[in-house]
């Protein structure tokens, strides 16, 4: 009941944000499978639920995350061999190769997607986008989309563009003072 009254409420839209960008380190530490008793409470109590949404597209974001470093590091063989699938899984809603294969790895990318994450959360929220169902995440996500098609698309580009600039711009400003192991062979 908490959880419906945070995304039913006038702050819904600020429930979605927080939700959104703390979605991947509830996966880091595997506290990411609670979601899914809530998902099915509310899928029982309403009909329908704001949460999965919004997990679908964390997914995404964190798969485009790790795009914008296939992007980035393209002809480096070694690093496509791991990016390349992992991106790849997260789009078909399975985040934990790119999480701890890349983007934990580089930090900047798992943060990027944080944010990209938390931007389309704010957005379906406030748009009352809502699932029938828990399923498969990732793009294959819309599928369990039953209010707000439009929306929870709008969302998923979102979670596509936001990302990859992030990463790229955080990449390029050395924002969070980590050298990037591919930069550092070169030098």
């Amino acid at each position: 009941m908490i959880v419906n009254a945070g995304l039913t409420s006038s702050l819904n839209w600020l429930f979605g944000a927080a939700f959104g960008f703390l979605y991947a380190p509830l996966v880091i530490t595997g506290l990411h499978h609670m979601t899914n008793a809530i998902d099915l409470q509310l899928i029982a109590d309403f009909n329908a639920t704001n949460l999965w949404p919004m997990i679908a597209l964390s997914n995404i974001a964190q798969g485009s995350a790790v795009l914008a470093i296939i992007y980035a590091h393209k002809g480096d063989k070694k690093e496509e061999q791991v990016s390349i699938p992992a991106t790849i899984s997260c789009y078909l809603g399975v985040t934990e190769p790119a999480m701890f294969g890349i983007n934990l790895k580089y930090v900047y990318p798992f943060i990027a997607a944080m944010i990209g994450s938390s931007i389309a959360g704010c957005y379906i929220t406030f748009m009352g986008v809502t699932a029938r169902s828990i399923g498969v995440g990732g793009l294959p996500g819309i599928i369990s989309i039953n209010h707000g098609y439009i929306h929870f698309f709008i969302g998923m580009l979102i979670t596509i563009i936001v990302p990859f600039m992030l990463t790229l711009v955080f990449r390029k400003y050395n924002v969070f003072n980590k050298i990037d192991p591919i930069e550092e062979k070169v030098n």
